[in-house]
C-alpha cells in the first residue's frame, strides 16, 4: 500500500501558546501544570525547563526543587483550543484525510495529493511553514509509509524539525528502533523483552511469528508487524473512544473509605457530564475507579456492566480499597478517579421477509 503519511506534533504545545502570548518566556524554563502547594503535577514544560530533568506527570513540587526558577503557569485550555482549531484548519488545506490524535497531533494521509508534484516532503515542509507564520509556533513532523514509521520519525529531529523516511529505507530504518518505540511497549514490557537479550526490533526478526505470540501473548502479534516496521492502519477522520473518565488529585489525602465514598457523588456527576455528550454514539460496557494513593502506588478495580450506578461505583471503590495494603491505607489516598468503558453499539435492523 503506497500511502504517504505525515505526522505533526507541535513542540511542547502549551509552553509554545504561552510563549507566543508573552515573548519574555522564551529564555526561562516554564512548565503549565498545578501549583506545588496543592499536589499539582506538570503536563508540559518548554525545552529550557527539559535541561533540569522535568517532565510531563512529574509533581510540581519535585519540579520546583529541581529547578527554582520555574515559572509555573496554571494553562489556559480555551486559549490552547483556539490555536489548535488554526492548526488543524492549516492541515485541511492539504487534506480531507486527517487523524487528530490530541490538540496539538495529527496524522494527515496525502496519498492522492498533487500538491508539489505528490511529494509528502514538501506538503510537509510547507504546512510546517504555514503553522510557524500564521500561529506563531513550530512543529515537529515525520514522513512515512505508514503510521507507526511517521510518528515515531515526527520525534527524531524535535524541537522544530523535519525527518523522512522513504518506503525503500523503511527495512533498515526500522531495524535500529528500540522496541521502546513500538506502541504498547511499556518499562515493563520492555524489561520481559529485555531479560531475553531483545532491545532493538532487529532482535526480534529471529522469531517466527507464532514464537513471538507463545512468547509474547497478544503483544506478540504487534511484535511480529513492528519489527519490521509494518502497519497496515488507515489514517481515520473518525476516532472510535473506548472510556471516558475523570479523576481529582485532592490537597489533602482522604484517610478513610468514609472519605473517599464522600468524595465519590462530585465525580460521579463529572463524569455523567462527560458522558451525556458521548451518550447517543456509544454504549457502555464497563465501570472503573482508580486510586492512587499517597505513595503514588495506584489500584484500579473495574466491573462489566451496561448500567451505570452509583452504588456500582461504591462497591467498586470497597473492593478497591480493601484490596490495598495496609501501609497504603494508612498513608490515605491522594487521588480518586471514575471511569466507562465504552463501545461503539452495533446496531441491528430486522429484515423483512418479502
Amino acid at each position: 500500500m503506497n500511502r504517504k503519511i505525515i505526522h505533526c506534533d507541535c513542540d511542547c504545545f502549551y509552553a509554545a501558546v504561552e510563549m507566543r502570548e508573552m515573548p519574555s518566556y522564551r529564555n526561562r524554563p516554564i512548565a503549565i501544570g498545578g501549583a506545588a502547594n496543592s499536589r499539582g503535577v506538570i503536563a508540559t514544560c518548554n525545552y529550557p525547563a527539559r535541561k533540569f530533568g522535568i517532565h510531563s506527570a512529574m509533581p510540581s513540587s519535585q519540579a520546583l526543587r529541581a529547578c527554582p526558577e520555574l515559572l509555573i503557569l496554571p494553562g489556559r485550555m480555551a486559549l490552547y483550543q483556539a490555536v489548535s482549531h488554526q492548526i488543524m484548519a492549516i492541515f485541511q488545506r492539504y487534506s480531507d484525510t486527517i487523524e487528530p490524535l490530541s490538540l496539538d497531533e495529527a496524522f494527515i494521509d496525502v496519498s492522492e495529493s498533487t500538491l508539489f508534484d505528490g511529494s509528502a516532503t514538501r506538503i510537509a515542509q510547507q504546512i510546517r511553514a504555514d503553522v510557524e507564520a500564521e500561529v506563531g509556533i513550530t512543529i515537529s513532523a515525520g514522513v512515512a509509509p505508514n503510521k507507526f514509521i511517521a510518528k515515531v520519525a515526527s520525534d527524531w529531529r524535535k524541537p522544530n524539525g523535519l525527518f523522512v523516511v522513504k518506503p525503500d529505507e523503511l527495512d533498515g530504518f526500522s531495524a535500529q528502533l528500540s522496541v521502546k518505540k513500538i506502541p504498547g511497549i511499556g518499562p515493563v514490557s520492555a524489561a520481559k523483552l529485555a531479560a531475553q537479550g531483545i532491545h532493538t526490533c532487529a532482535d526480534l526478526r529471529p522469531f517466527s511469528e507464532l514464537e513471538l505470540e507463545q512468547k509474547f501473548g497478544r503483544m506478540g502479534q504487534i511484535l511480529a508487524l513492528r519489527r519490521f516496521g509494518e502497519d497496515h492502519r488507515p489514517v481515520q477522520t473518525s476516532r472510535v473512544r473506548k472510556s471516558v473518565s475523570v479523576e481529582n488529585t485532592y490537597s489533602q489525602d482522604l484517610t478513610n473509605l468514609e472519605d473517599c465514598r464522600d468524595a465519590l457523588s462530585p465525580l460521579y456527576e463529572q463524569l455523567m457530564e462527560r458522558w451525556k455528550k458521548l451518550s447517543y454514539h456509544y454504549a457502555v460496557s464497563g465501570l472503573v475507579v482508580k486510586l492512587k494513593f499517597a505513595d503514588f502506588s495506584q489500584l484500579t478495580r473495574e466491573q462489566a456492566s451496561t448500567d451505570i450506578n452509583l452504588d456500582f461505583f461504591k462497591t467498586l471503590l470497597h473492593l478497591a480499597f480493601e484490596s490495598g495494603q495496609p501501609q497504603q491505607q494508612a498513608q490515605g489516598v491522594r487521588l480518586l478517579g471514575l471511569g466507562l468503558k465504552i463501545k461503539a453499539p452495533i446496531t441491528q435492523q430486522q429484515l423483512r421477509l418479502f
